[in-house]
């Protein structure tokens, strides 16, 4: 029986033999007809059976010979069908396609294959996957065929030759691939010649050309490898490792020579963009790379991440360092906000968006904190937070306190005092501002804000103190007794005298933030309007026989309110121009409730 079988493959074997008479001049059997290629894998199987039988029982039987050389006929013709099929069916096995082929059952094996019609092998795919495109549905065909062949080439001992062809073809896939997202093979010279804002750009095409190089391209490379060579583990992975080992190694290579440029603050960003990315990709990469053969792929990805790690850390201290070293002496004209302020709190604002990166990266870092300190100026949410955020919130606000500390001893540079009271209360108020409206309001916490605000208007008050106390004790405390025009006199001149080198001296000074201007406005007239009124109305009329009255008096109640609203905006009056208190008498009066913003 088994010799009538290899008599039956003879004429079905030679039929696709090129040197055969009876040759089919068909380019490809699987594309002319299924229904045939399924017959000559179907031989082939028998043929193999035969064969085993033969060795066993008859190994110097003639049939044996004939067997053994139409083998190697249709062996020479599986390994040509298995070259056509995946050189000229690249579309179908671009890696998207295969990577939408994932979902699809791959229960089309060598004996199912063998069993099933073309209506069969159709129900069959849809059953598997009902929403899978017309592409999917070819790359499956395509797939499946190509399983087919492999499974029988190695299963009759020619796995060699059917490798080949394959791992030639699409690793010229993978490494086109690559280097149509960019990614090329880095020259470390040449790396190390590049600017920061060449390589700047180079991380941001790197991160989106990874994720499809891992999501799509690699991961669609590893679903055809083991779909194809199911049937042999050895198999698949010698050929995976051939295909994307190298291509691996030039992908993750880029982000570990970035890691080991020198470390600085301006960098950190694009290294935690960087590190964020790798960090996605972890699973898809362990996925893709288990292979023991494709190791080394892994071992790089983690060593970029630990060096990432490493040099992000590295700026962060550079950053507090610069805080603690800066020496500018350049202090804000009128007490506004310093330029180290708002370059100081984007940054940390910055950093507060990767709150992630940074949760795996201080927690193996844990803040040497001064307990004293930080109690004075952390709240104890932060410090008793246990979440994976903790690590985050107490260095940003260590940080912040950091900077608060450089901006005690710049204010101390201002040789007026209330002048120094001032810039306080902008700096810090553009502190709270940051902290309310970004990410960092979730990590410092409410309490955090509410401390900080009573330290704002802890300084605000210190402020009116200092610039304004002479004025408010310049005037008769009201339980004195009544006083002699004299006495009148030598008052309204006194407080007149330290009300205008008051206004003058403040008239320079600013206040950036509107609701505090205005509140700060409102405080001052509050404690200097009506208690001038009432000594004004007490007291003026005593003083109805003095000569040149008007220019004794030069102040009336109702302008003093708007001298007052003109402060705090930044535009000095010179005591010797025409901008002086005689001339701005006569401006409009406004109300308490009206001050100007």
């Amino acid at each position: 029986m088994m010799e009538e079988t290899v008599e039956a493959a003879e004429s079905i074997i030679k039929k696709w033999d090129p040197n055969s008479p009876s040759y089919t001049k068909i380019i490809s059997l699987f594309s002319h007809s299924r229904k045939e290629a399924k017959e000559f894998i179907r031989c082939i199987r028998d043929l193999r059976r035969a064969m085993h039988f033969l060795i066993s029982q008859h190994s110097q039987s003639a049939k044996l010979v004939l067997a053994q050389h139409l083998m190697q006929i249709a062996m020479a013709r599986l390994e040509k069908e298995f070259f056509q099929i995946l050189s000229s069916n690249r579309d179908q096995l671009d890696p998207e396609s295969v990577s939408g082929h994932s979902s699809i059952s791959s229960n089309s094996e060598f004996e199912d294959v063998m069993q099933s019609s073309d209506d069969e092998e159709e129900d069959e795919l849809k059953k598997a996957g009902e929403t899978i495109t017309k592409v999917e549905k070819a790359a499956a065909l395509v797939m499946s065929d190509l399983k087919v062949i492999a499974e029988t080439m190695i299963s009759c001992g020619y796995g060699k030759e059917c490798i080949k062809s394959y791992k030639l073809i699409r690793k010229s896939i993978v490494d086109e691939g690559l280097h149509l997202l960019g990614i090329e093979k880095c020259k470390i010279s040449r790396f190390n010649r590049m600017d920061w804002d060449v390589l700047e750009h180079m991380i941001k095409n790197w991160i989106k050309a990874a994720k499809i190089g891992v999501i799509t391209l690699l991961r669609g490379e590893k679903l055809l490898c083991d779909h194809v060579f199911s049937a042999s583990s050895t198999i698949r992975e010698s050929c995976f490792y051939e295909i994307v080992n190298e291509a691996g190694i030039n992908l993750f290579k880029f982000p570990e020579l970035v890691a080991e440029k020198k470390p600085s603050p301006e960098r950190i960003f694009r290294l935690m963009d960087l590190y964020a990315a790798i960090s996605d990709l972890r699973p898809d990469i362990e996925l893709i790379f288990h292979f023991d053969s494709v190791a080394a792929v892994k071992t790089l990805v983690l060593s970029s991440l630990k060096k990432l790690k490493d040099s992000i850390y590295t700026s962060l201290m550079e950053f507090e360092s610069t805080i603690q070293k800066d020496s500018s002496k350049a202090l804000t004209a009128g007490g506004g906000i310093h330029k180290l302020t708002r370059s100081t709190m984007s940054f940390i604002s910055s950093l507060s968006e990767y709150s992630r990166v940074l949760s795996e990266i201080l927690a193996e870092h844990p803040l040497k904190k001064n307990t004293r300190m930080l109690e004075s100026y952390f709240t104890a949410p932060i410090l008793e937070d246990e979440h994976n955020n903790h690590a985050v919130s107490v260095h940003l606000a260590w940080l912040i306190l950091v900077f608060l500390c450089k901006l005690d001893i710049k204010a101390e540079s201002y040789k007026d005092v209330s002048l120094s009271y001032l810039f306080l209360v902008n700096n810090i108020q553009f502190v709270v501002d940051t902290v309310r409206s970004t990410h960092l309001r979730n990590l410092l916490g409410d309490d955090w804000l509410t401390k900080h605000e009573a330290k704002l208007r802890s300084y605000a008050a210190n402020y009116e103190i200092a610039a304004w106390a002479n004025v408010y004790i310049s005037l008769p405390e009201k339980t004195s007794s009544r006083l002699s025009p004299e006495e009148a006199k030598t008052h309204f001149k006194r407080f007149h005298a330290v009300f205008e080198e008051a206004y003058m001296k403040q008239s320079s000074c600013v206040i950036t933030d509107a609701k505090l201007r205005k509140e700060l406005k409102v405080s001052i007239a509050k404690k200097i309007v009506p208690e001038y009124r009432e000594f004004y109305g007490k007291y003026l009329p005593t003083l109805s026989k003095e000569r040149n009255i008007e220019m004794l008096v030069s102040f009336k109640p109702d302008n003093l309110e708007n001298y007052l609203s003109d402060l705090f905006h930044g535009t000095p009056i010179l005591s010797g121009s025409s901008s002086s208190s005689s001339s701005l008498s006569s401006s409009s009066c406004i109300s308490l409730g009206c001050v100007r913003n």
